[in-house]
This record gives C-alpha cells, sequence and structure tokens, in this order.
C-alpha cells in the first residue's frame, strides 16, 4: 500500500475480512490538531488551529506568511511576513432582488520581502477591533492594488461593520 502525506491525519489499518483485503480509515485528531497549530512570527503567539477551520493567518495580529502562489498549493520561495494592508468584499454573483449586497469580507496581505498582494478569508476567532483598524488605516495609506482586487471603501464602513459585530435592530 502506498502511503501519502495524509498518514499523520489518518490511521490506516489494514482488516482483511472473509480473504478480502480492505481498508479501514481512522480520523487521528491529535496529529491534526499538532500538524496546524503554528507560532506567529510576528506577535510569537501559539496558533491553535481546530478541524472546523483551515487558517492562513494569525487571529491575535492576523498577519500571514507568504507560502503559496495559487491558493493551496504552498509553492512560493519567498516565506517572507505578509501584512494585513486592507479589506475587500468576496465577489459574488449579482443578486436582482438586492443589488447592493456584498459578499464576505476578506483581508488583503501584502509580503514584506516582494511585495506580493493576496487576499485571505476573514476566521471567526478573529479579532473584529484589529479588522476594523485594519480598515481605518487602509484609508489613509492608499496603496496600488492589483485590477482584480477592489478595496473597501468609505462608503462600505456600514457593512463591514455588521459583518463583523452583527446588525443592529432598531427598536420601532
Amino acid at each position: 500500500m502506498n502511503y501519502t502525506l495524509w498518514d499523520n491525519i489518518f490511521n490506516i489499518v489494514e482488516t482483511p475480512r472473509r480473504g478480502v483485503s480492505t481498508n479501514r480509515i481512522r480520523f487521528n485528531y491529535n496529529s491534526m490538531y499538532m500538524e496546524n497549530s503554528f507560532i506567529c512570527e510576528n506577535c510569537h503567539k501559539e496558533v491553535i488551529n481546530t478541524l472546523e477551520n483551515n487558517r492562513n493567518h494569525c487571529p491575535y495580529c492576523l498577519y500571514s506568511k507568504h507560502v503559496d502562489i495559487k491558493s493551496g498549493d504552498r509553492m512560493s520561495l519567498c516565506r517572507g511576513m505578509m501584512e494585513p494592508i486592507g479589506l475587500t468584499f468576496k465577489k459574488i454573483k449579482p443578486d436582482k432582488f438586492n443589488p447592493n449586497k456584498k459578499g464576505e469580507l476578506m483581508i488583503i496581505h501584502q509580503c514584506l520581502l516582494c511585495k506580493y498582494i493576496s487576499i485571505n478569508k476573514l476566521a471567526v476567532d478573529d479579532r473584529s477591533d484589529l479588522v476594523l483598524s485594519i480598515f481605518e488605516n487602509s484609508q489613509k495609506n492608499q496603496i496600488e492594488l492589483p485590477r482584480w482586487i477592489i478595496p473597501a471603501g468609505k462608503e462600505d464602513v456600514m457593512e463591514i461593520k455588521n459583518q463583523l459585530f452583527g446588525k443592529k435592530i432598531s427598536a420601532a
């Protein structure tokens, strides 16, 4: 049997059943937990990843590491730290019933070594106050972005706050 990189995550157990060799796969939770945990190179805090979450940035300082050329390929040789420089919204299909609807909020990162720019999804446990301060700083410091990234602007403040803190219910 050929084993892959997933051997640390899955325990592959070969069990013969009535003369036929079949494989049972058991999930190794401890290995997955340890595999995706890391120490942030910017703030030096331990970042613990859970099974429900595929994390690519620190929830405390929102810095990332330049490891991908294309999302998930881990082929970049740069390995520089990626600073959060702004926010954008995930592109969604137009909605004829709600034309002003915005997509999911995303962080814009820029590599401090090679200046490569990428976008990443926010995680549930990211610090909302820090995300908001990144947005406010991005309004002061205009950075040239690739054409495919449309940064969040001043007109998006309410949508950003709604996505970060939830919608306020007005008393009627």
